[in-house]
């Protein structure tokens, strides 16, 4: 299947839905529009027959006074306040949560990577504007830019010389095109061999999985944790939580608000206890509770390694003890908009730990997006989550042909639209 088929097959969806929508929207704007535009009239006519209204009871209330009740009349009242109780209830059951479209997905992929495709993108296309052909100059331009969108050395030098033997290979002589060929050849990068490691390692039905998160303290390590608990949740899976972070002021209420908002009991002991036997707790409740999914807080301290890799091994000691072969994810949280920083943090928690996938917060919040690369290409880690706003359903599963989409959205969109057929 060529990039641009596919490409387009994940991103779009089903376009003749997503027509609809917009139709639907377009014509929901109108309406608006036309309500606003007749709301003073509105307005008045309704004051006017609020004072009609007010006058008609005032004169009821003296018949009322004279006259005794009907029992009809109070036979009808009484079928008109049962209908509306009814109405009541049916507006207040909950409304079940529609799956999102490929095209929705791609959008949020398209808003969170706005800081970087400003900065990137646009740097890459004045780049394409002064230079009409493709040459030795046109490439170590190329590559600085990629170099400050924190790509990382290794992955910008193996993608140019990616470049630089198709560029040969198809005798391209202009720049019209390149930066399609820049993400077919990013795609390609990241998904060298590792197509299948993007997904949760979850276990089978009946079965507890244990999902650790690691992290240093304020990369938004507990708030992710309560985001995928509300992903898993509206997969029809039962999540308990464990506040394993006894260390940091805070950090246990903080997971316990976020078990509240999303429905998930946390299972936690006082401030300063053993993060071991809360594990042992949590597991056990979890068990009691048949939950599906534990995840579990972890102290984020890295002012001394050695502490740091003691008490993650008691953690994965306990964890191992009560289910084998568990946890069976550790998942490292970092924050994108510390860029290379991100990177040193990710190589000590991978001496520490072993770390079986990267979730990414804060990369709407950053123009060093190109970190993501970095990561996989370096510590052969796969992203397997990335924040992308502060709702609860911006924590999205990486894919790596929309984040490149995200970072060259503008051009692939009229690529797209070229290579249709």
């Amino acid at each position: 299947m060529s990039f641009f088929k596919r490409l387009k097959d994940k991103l779009v969806g089903n376009p003749v839905e997503e027509e609809k929508v917009v139709e639907s929207t377009e014509e929901e704007a109108a309406e608006q529009k036309q309500d606003e535009a007749t709301e003073p009239a509105q307005i008045e006519e309704i004051e006017e027959i609020v004072d009609e209204v007010e006058k008609v009871e005032e004169v009821s209330v003296t018949e009322s006074s004279i006259e005794t009740e009907i029992p009809e009349e109070k036979e009808d009242q009484e079928q008109l306040e049962q209908q509306e109780v009814q109405e009541v209830a049916i507006a207040e059951e909950p409304v079940e949560e529609k799956k999102p479209s490929a095209w929705s997905i791609t959008q949020k992929f398209k808003a969170g990577l706005e800081k970087t495709r400003n900065s990137f993108t646009s740097k890459v296309n004045d780049l394409v504007a002064r230079y009409r052909k493709v040459d030795e100059d046109f490439f170590e331009e190329l590559e600085d830019l990629l170099l400050q969108a924190d790509v990382g050395f290794e992955t910008v030098m193996e993608l140019m010389d990616k470049l630089r033997f198709e560029v040969q290979r198809k005798n391209i002589k202009d720049t019209n095109g390149i930066q399609t060929l820049i993400s077919e050849k990013l795609v390609e990068i990241y998904e060298q061999g590792e197509e299948d490691l993007i997904e949760l390692n979850m276990q089978p039905e009946g079965e507890l999985t244990v999902i650790l998160f690691v992290g240093v303290n304020g990369v938004g390590k507990t708030t992710t944790i309560g985001k995928l608990a509300h992903r898993l949740k509206s997969q029809g899976k039962t999540v308990v939580l464990a506040a394993g972070d006894t260390f940091r002021a805070g950090a246990i209420d903080q997971l316990q608000v976020w078990g509240d908002r999303v429905g998930c009991e946390v299972i936690k002991q006082s401030e300063g206890s053993d993060p071991a036997a809360v594990m042992y707790d949590a597991i056990r409740a979890a068990k009691n509770r048949k939950a599906d999914v534990l995840i579990c807080d972890t102290a984020g301290r890295l002012q001394n390694k050695v502490n740091l890799m003691n008490e993650l091994e008691k953690v994965h000691r306990v964890i191992s003890r009560e289910i084998p072969n568990a946890p069976h994810e550790v998942l490292l949280a970092l924050d994108a908009t510390t860029g290379q920083n991100a990177l040193v943090q990710a190589q000590t928690f991978k001496e520490v730990t072993n770390v079986t996938g990267i979730v990414l917060t804060k990369l709407d919040g950053t123009a060093k997006g190109g970190i993501v690369l970095a990561i996989r290409n370096k510590l052969h880690i796969p992203v397997k989550f990335i924040g992308l706003g502060e709702k609860m359903d911006d924590l999205q599963p990486f894919d790596a042909e929309r984040y490149v989409y995200g970072l060259f959205a503008d051009g692939l969109d009229k690529e797209l639209q070229n290579n249709e057929d």
